[in-house]
């Protein structure tokens, strides 16, 4: 696929992918404007994405939702938002998502992520479980599935298109990203929840790479399935976190996985995991 190209993934549905990271920002068109999912790592990036927007369609942007709370998707919110927009756009995300990234902007030297510029807006249309859009003509449904990627993961559910943007829960251009901020023991049921809502024609639109569809994300679920089981089994061995990495029978290159194990060692330590399902 193409990187420089708006692409209809679905009925009014378009994926453009964006470098660095090959990140994907979404837009869908309803008859009251645009909805722009995710908005690349900066404010430069996003005044691009400002004018490729203007191509894709005279419609205003009405409405911006962050998938989770990483730099290369939050970045260039404050393009949407007065002063640079007005009126402006409704600015959605989870409310964990929000609540990470206001600490990140309090605290940008500290243990936010530095790469987030402290410019970046703060969504305050804020989800909990779910939410929907009305675009004019079609209804869009904000759900967060559960943990996984990060605590605060939302889903994009077009009903009317069949699609679904999942943000960074599904990657196609490489492995699933387990950082210092991911839930690899709850992953799993977050993606059984995200193939639930499902059909086997549904196109999937990951937040890194080419749309897929119900088999990838299942696949994908399997292989995280199996990291957690991993983790579990040589927790309950009493194998060290240091140790684990050193055994076989990971489903992802072992020198990926630190972070994961870390995180999967810490929620097994406190019994932590999937407490919130």
């Amino acid at each position: 696929m193409s990187t420089s190209l708006w692409h209809e993934v679905a009925d009014r549905v378009f994926q453009r992918r964006y470098q660095p990271w090959d990140v994907t920002v979404s837009a869908i068109l309803g008859s009251d404007g645009l909805a722009v999912v995710d908005t690349r790592c900066n404010l430069a990036e996003a005044g691009e994405l400002r004018e490729h927007l203007r191509r894709l369609s005279p419609a205003p942007v009405r409405w911006v939702v962050n998938t989770h709370v990483h730099f290369d998707h939050v970045g260039g919110n404050a393009e949407f938002v007065a002063p640079r927009q007005i009126p402006p756009a409704e600015l959605w995300g989870h409310r964990a998502m929000a609540a990470a990234l206001s600490a990140e902007q309090d605290d940008p030297e500290g243990e936010g992520d530095p790469a987030v510029p402290v410019s970046t807006v703060v969504p305050d249309r804020l989800v909990d479980r779910a939410h929907v859009l009305d675009l004019g003509d079609r209804l869009v449904r904000l759900v967060h599935p559960g943990r996984g990627h990060t605590d605060g993961d939302l889903l994009i559910h077009i009903p009317d298109a069949d699609a679904l943007l999942a943000g960074d829960l599904v990657e196609e251009s490489g492995p699933p990203a387990l950082g210092s901020d991911s839930f690899p023991l709850d992953w799993p049921d977050t993606l059984d929840a995200l193939l639930a809502a499902i059909g086997p024609a549904t196109v999937v639109v990951p937040g890194h790479g080419a749309p897929v569809g119900a088999a990838f994300v299942r696949e994908q679920r399997d292989a995280l399935a199996a990291l957690a089981a991993r983790i579990t089994a040589l927790h309950a061995a009493g194998v060290s976190a240091e140790d684990a990495l050193d055994t076989s029978g990971w489903p992802y290159p072992a020198s990926k996985l630190a972070q994961a194990v870390t995180r999967g060692y810490a929620a097994l330590d406190t019994g932590s995991a999937q407490l919130d399902r």
